[in-house]
């Protein structure tokens, strides 16, 4: 049996995702309890679901309604899907099942009562930090589990599109507000849906944020050692020669994080006056260092 390696770079990047997966699961916890419990915000998934539950079923804590829905979303995880589900999103779904109960033992809410009385206030922060806490999750390759495993389960032995199924399983949950709260409430679920829905994909994209370059040099040694050495980057070359003086040059291309980009920008000057640098934006990078192809 051969042995796990392990290299440093491994171990940091696993810290760096454990870290931020427990920051995602702790602010999607605090989203749903602070914020969408109290007003009865169904904005779908199974937070939103177990929030109907709650409000059909009195007797029973809205939290009781999400640890339930989600232990059942992990049961049939492992029952159709395994381990294939990752361990990411098993220990997304337990440590945010656990906070909203952990949240309610801390700070319990009597019935009718909200935490700043302020409705709109109330739905933007419920709709940014679920946002927040849903990109954090998603960007290290997790999620709280709940509609996204029974996605998995559906594309696995389907050929549904998953998309348009869980927006018509939001839309579902979103329309029962209506009829189980008010034409309030359920106006205001259907707009924190929305608001989610853009400032996830908002702030997914500015934590995959990325920059490349391309840099046109006579000094491509002191550079190239400042890239690799300084910044544990990496980079391609290739040879090249200037259309209006003929002479020889190199240029780099390579690609890092926004800070990176600074700190190589002002290198380059102080090496190499006359270099051409050209910077473009990125939202996604694919390949080592950067996001793992989808499947891999």
């Amino acid at each position: 049996m051969g042995k796990l390696k392990l290299d440093k770079q491994t171990i940091r990047a696993n810290m760096g995702d454990v870290l931020l997966l427990t920051a995602g699961a702790i602010i999607t916890a605090m989203s749903v309890y602070f914020f969408k419990m109290p007003n009865g915000f169904s904005t779908g998934g199974f937070s939103g679901l177990s929030i109907l539950l709650g409000k059909i079923f009195p007797s029973i804590n809205t939290s009781t309604f999400v640890t339930v829905t989600n232990m059942l979303s992990l049961l049939l995880g492992f029952v159709f899907l395994g381990f294939g589900m990752g361990w990411k999103t098993i220990y997304c779904t337990l440590l945010y099942t656990g906070m909203v109960n952990v949240f309610e033992w801390l700070h319990p809410f009597a019935e009718g009562t909200n935490l700043t009385g302020e409705i709109v206030l109330e739905l933007f922060l419920a709709s940014l930090l679920g946002a927040i806490g849903a990109a954090l999750n998603f960007k290290s390759g997790g999620s709280t589990g709940g509609t996204d495993i029974i996605a998995l389960i559906v594309r696995k032995y389907t050929n549904a599109d998953i998309s348009s199924c869980m927006m018509v399983a939001d839309g579902l949950i979103v329309a029962g507000s209506f009829f189980v709260f008010d034409a309030k409430t359920g106006l205001c679920s259907a707009v924190g849906m929305l608001i989610k829905s853009y400032l996830v994909q908002t702030v997914a994209d500015g934590l995959n944020r990325r920059k490349s370059l391309m840099i046109i040099t006579s000094a491509p040694k002191e550079i190239i050692d400042y890239i690799t050495k300084n910044l544990n980057r990496s980079a391609t070359l290739w040879d090249a020669h200037g259309a209006f003086t003929d002479a020889n040059k190199t240029v780099i291309f390579t690609a890092m994080t926004p800070y990176q980009t600074a700190k190589l920008k002002d290198f380059a000057k102080t090496v190499d006056e006359h270099a051409f640098v050209t910077i473009n934006q990125t939202s996604e990078i694919y390949g080592k260092g950067f996001l793992p192809f989808k499947g891999k």
